[in-house]
This record gives structure tokens, C-alpha cells and sequence, in this order.
């Protein structure tokens, strides 16, 4: 079994207790359900800005414990203050120490668009993910067929969310549907965790010209971007290279600085 399977299984159980805890009906009376989505592609496409979706990310499966210490409200304002595009928060708690309660938060602090980093089975997160201020949604190829992919993008689009769905290889472009707006590619081997930006590249020549290009993991340079956006990259979703330090939000600011200093 690997580290998804093992997500998924646990994500199966989880959401069992938060159907019974708080029914559909609850979360459809939530302030954030009827109010408007913030454009996330709009945000990332924008050429006053640089394409880089900050994540907000305490561990992973394949780091353990990155930062325990960073403040979720502080850490994303200054991310948007250094110039982010749009906030990434992960919302699994099991795999990765993240709540919904992390993205309410985010929500209350910021008006750029927030992408809900989760593991998407099942209908419920999707309107989880509405009613709790999220502006898109994550579907990941890998852990979906065709149908499901189409069906959760749907519901999505219907209540304002956008959808990015991430890829891992080439295979994973099969469950495209014309309701996905973003494409990402994640540059992390899931077999032995190993991470390298040419699989974005090798990818690149086969995502569908009308989908926002955006690269994932492994981006440690402002390099490693100037590169990719010759290859239509358009996003760039950081999250340990930011997290991993004493102050994420700093680190960010001399990143897109950089960056700046490059373009």
C-alpha cells in the first residue's frame, strides 16, 4: 500500500464521523456558502504579479514535521503581503497536521483566492470546501477515474469553486474533463518521494492550451521558475521551500524578490 492508499483509507473513515457530526445542511447554512469565489486563475494569470500560490504546510508524509511554530494567520498575510498570487492551505490532519479550521482562519485574513489542499473522495468536501471560504478545490488524478473527476468538477463549478486537478505522469492526463481549470503537475515521484521539475517539462507540450499551467513541488530556486515559464508554466505552488524556515512569510518576500530582479 502506498502513502495514498493509505491517505485514502484514512480520508474513508474520516469522513464517515463528519457526515454524522455535521450534515450537508449544516455546512450549506455556513456565512461563506452564498458568497462569491475569488478568481484564482484571474489571480495567477495576472502579469502585475508572479504565478506563486504559497502553501501553508506544518508536515508531510515525505518530510515528517516541517514547521510546528508558524502561525497560520500571520505566515499567509505575510505571504500575500510579499507578493503571492494566491494561499495553498492543507486541510488534512492525519497526513499533513492541517484543519479546516486553518483555512477559516486564512479566509478571515485575506482576500486573495485560497485553493483547499485535501484529498478529495467524496461530494461532501467539495461543499465542506465552499462553506468554509475556499475558493478552488484539489483533485488529484492519481486517487480518481474520469468520472469522479468530472462529477466532483461539476459540483464544484456550480457553487462558484474552481478546480485544479494535479497529475503526476502522463497516464493521469486521461481523466481530464472540460470542467478542470487548472492543471498542475507534481514534480514528486509517489513511489520513493524523490522530486524533479523535468517532469513538469516532459509534461508541458501535452496539458491542453486553455488550462492554467501550474508546476508543483521541488521549487527551491527563482530559477527553477524563469525555466519553467518557457514551457507555458503559468503557476508555482511552494510550500516547504517556504515553511521549512524560521519565518515562511520572509522567506517568500526574498524569493519573489528575487524573482523580480530575474524577470
Amino acid at each position: 500500500m502506498n502513502i495514498l492508499d493509505k491517505i485514502v483509507s484514512e480520508k474513508i473513515k474520516e469522513l464517515e464521523i463528519k457526515k454524522t457530526l455535521t450534515p450537508v445542511k449544516t455546512l450549506e447554512h455556513s456565512i461563506y456558502f452564498n458568497m462569491p469565489c475569488v478568481s484564482m486563475t484571474e489571480n495567477i494569470v495576472n502579469p502585475t504579479k508572479y504565478g506563486i500560490i504559497a502553501e501553508f504546510k506544518r508536515r508531510s508524509p515525505s518530510k515528517g514535521l516541517i514547521n510546528n511554530t508558524a502561525d497560520v494567520e500571520q505566515t499567509t498575510i505575510g505571504y500575500v503581503e510579499a507578493g503571492a498570487s494566491a494561499l495553498s492551505v492543507l486541510t488534512d490532519e492525519v497526513f499533513f497536521g492541517g484543519s479546516t479550521a486553518d483555512l477559516l482562519t486564512v479566509r478571515k485574513v485575506n482576500s486573495v483566492p485560497v485553493l483547499r489542499k485535501d484529498f478529495t473522495i467524496d461530494e461532501y468536501q467539495i461543499i465542506e470546501a465552499k462553506s468554509i471560504g475556499a475558493d478552488a478545490i484539489l483533485l488529484i488524478a492519481a486517487i480518481l477515474n474520469k468520472q469522479k473527476v468530472k462529477e466532483f468538477a461539476e459540483l464544484a463549478h456550480s457553487l462558484g469553486l474552481q478546480v485544479l486537478l494535479e497529475v503526476h505522469n502522463e497516464n493521469e492526463l486521461s481523466v481530464l474533463c472540460e470542467a478542470i481549470d487548472m492543471l498542475g503537475v507534481n514534480n514528486r515521484n509517489l513511489k520513493d518521494f524523490s522530486v524533479n521539475i523535468q517532469t513538469s517539462i516532459n509534461l508541458a507540450k501535452k496539458i491542453p492550451d486553455e488550462l492554467v499551467k501550474i508546476s508543483e513541488s521541488g521549487l527551491s530556486k527563482p530559477e527553477n521558475i524563469i525555466e519553467l515559464r518557457k514551457y507555458g508554466f503559468q503557476g508555482f505552488l511552494m510550500g516547504e521551500n517556504f515553511m521549512k524556515t524560521a519565518n515562511p512569510a520572509k522567506t517568500c518576500s526574498n524569493f519573489i524578490n528575487e524573482l523580480q530582479k530575474l524577470s
